[in-house]
């Protein structure tokens, strides 16, 4: 679980960061939407407009923001295009590493027949590396997020939209 609660920070970050709160929350068909102002320049021509997130939805396992990505493009020759796009982006969030154990064991003293042994504290940590070629790190990783659900990021993630909106 802890890694929902981490991707649900990230993006709460992110959407939070991309958008100021100064920013217009427009309202679209009786649905939320949160307008992400966009921009970027590439190959001399130059882009602003606004994305209007509508909501998430799980596409084939995989969270997705859908809505409407409005602005101008403008060439290098100065011509400016008007473009208005539905957009489903794929989040993708990657987790390299899970928590699968932190034990701490405070100081030992054993005194058996006259020897004695002292041990200082132990922390031990194990954690996941997961990628490619990590197969047991993929492996507990899964395992620790067996009650991860895309269907409930989504679900939860809308109910920020509309919070926010």
């Amino acid at each position: 679980m802890k890694s929902f609660a981490t991707i649900t920070a990230a993006i709460f970050a992110l959407v939070t960061l991309a958008s100021p709160l100064s920013a217009p929350v427009l309202a679209k068909q009786n649905a939320p939407s949160l307008s992400i102002p966009v921009a970027g320049t590439g190959g001399g021509s130059t882009f602003a407009g606004a994305f209007d997130l509508q909501k998430f939805v799980v596409a084939d396992g995989v969270v997705t923001a859908v809505g409407t990505l409005t602005g101008t493009l403008t060439n290098a020759t100065g011509q400016a295009v008007s473009v208005v796009r539905s957009l489903a982006i794929p989040l993708t969030i990657g987790q390299t590493s899970c928590a699968i154990l932190h034990l701490e064991l405070g100081p030992l003293f054993v005194d058996l027949l006259g020897l004695q042994i002292r041990l200082n504290q132990i922390v031990l940590d194990i954690d996941a590396q997961s990628g490619a070629g990590n197969l047991l790190g993929n492996l507990l990783c899964a395992v620790a997020g067996l009650l991860d659900n895309p269907g409930g990021l989504a679900k939860l993630l809308n109910d920020l939209l509309a919070i926010l909106g």
